[in-house]
């Protein structure tokens, strides 16, 4: 396989969600409370499909069982990452993720769910809860029984281009007004701690998962500071964010055409500004802002030209 897998994104309806993934991105959405764009999964919630060449119609999930060669021959029982793109036309509900061990244990052997944030747009003054201000366990459940959130919770000031890390157990919460890239292991479990009292249209207010959240929250936690890495190769500014455990994340800037050696299994690549084009040997495949592609094992070396900045994450 020598060429790029262009993947179709899922969309879900949330009660926070909106139009900016229509907006910005010009996607098809469902309805005008559209909040998650799964761009690339293989999650059995939300599973990609490939949208062109010779696997056109398949699943990623297909995929990993199949023709494991595409990303490397990696171990492991499920394909690992799970990019989406977030609109928060309202706030979020206050919530943490558990790990790799407890989310195993007690979610019927999912994985845990570290991820991260990229800021691709924001409104003035828009803000993220990240971490707390407790200082002891104590001090933690106190503030809870309490309800004053106020007090516990840190909001955060945001703009276009920050880029935020959440590891399990991070209390966290985008706010209203923000649109995010999020690079995440491929995990669907969230415990909810709070949500405003809040109600669906029916009157219902929105489960809460105190005990499981309880359980996993970091204490002390007043989140981490990143310090990118950017390194200038003429045509293309790389910005490395994030190396752990479980995913890399970087920002390719294009202007012109720059060459790329493929230094990981397998690269997935989200176009959140411009257009361009990425040649493998002869072949030439064309993309725009919206875009999401897996580069898959087999190609070794290839070139991007255009006016474009893309998010590129692996393992």
């Amino acid at each position: 396989m020598n060429e790029p897998i262009f993947l179709k994104p899922i969309f879900k309806e949330r009660i926070w969600g909106g139009t900016a993934l229509r907006d910005y991105f010009g996607y098809d959405i469902p309805s005008p409370h559209t909040g998650e764009c799964w761009a690339v999964s293989a999650h059995p919630n939300g599973p990609s499909v490939v949208a062109n060449g010779p696997l056109k119609g398949k699943t990623l999930i297909e995929l990993w069982n199949e023709s494991r060669h595409l990303f490397g021959d990696i171990k492991g029982d499920v394909f690992p990452l799970l990019t989406k793109a977030l609109d928060s036309a309202d706030d979020l509900s206050v919530q943490v993720h558990p790990g790799n061990y407890y989310a195993g244990s007690r979610e019927n052997g999912e994985l845990g769910k570290n991820e991260c944030w990229y800021v691709i747009d924001c409104e003035e003054g828009a803000e993220v809860i990240y971490g707390h201000y407790a200082q002891t366990r104590e001090e933690f459940l106190e503030l809870i029984e309490k309800d004053q959130w106020d007090k516990l919770l840190r909001w955060v000031p945001i703009k276009p281009g920050d880029f935020f890390n959440v590891p399990n157990g991070t209390i966290h919460a985008l706010c209203k007004g923000a649109l995010i890239l999020e690079t995440q292991q491929s995990s669907d479990t969230t415990y909810r701690l709070y949500d405003y009292g809040r109600t669906d249209d029916q009157g219902h207010t929105r489960e809460l998962h105190i005990d499981k959240a309880l359980d996993v929250s970091n204490v002390p936690d007043q989140g981490q500071v990143i310090y990118p890495l950017t390194e200038d190769r003429g045509a293309v500014l790389i910005t490395t964010y994030l190396r752990n455990d479980y995913f890399s994340v970087h920002k390719w800037a294009v202007e012109g055409e720059a060459f790329f050696k493929r230094q990981a299994p397998f690269l997935i690549v989200s176009v959140i500004s411009g257009d361009g084009e990425i040649r493998v040997s002869e072949q030439v495949h064309s993309f725009s802002k919206g875009n999401h592609f897996i580069i898959p094992a087999g190609i070794q070396e290839f070139f991007i030209e255009g006016s474009c900045e893309l998010i590129v994450s692996h393992l």
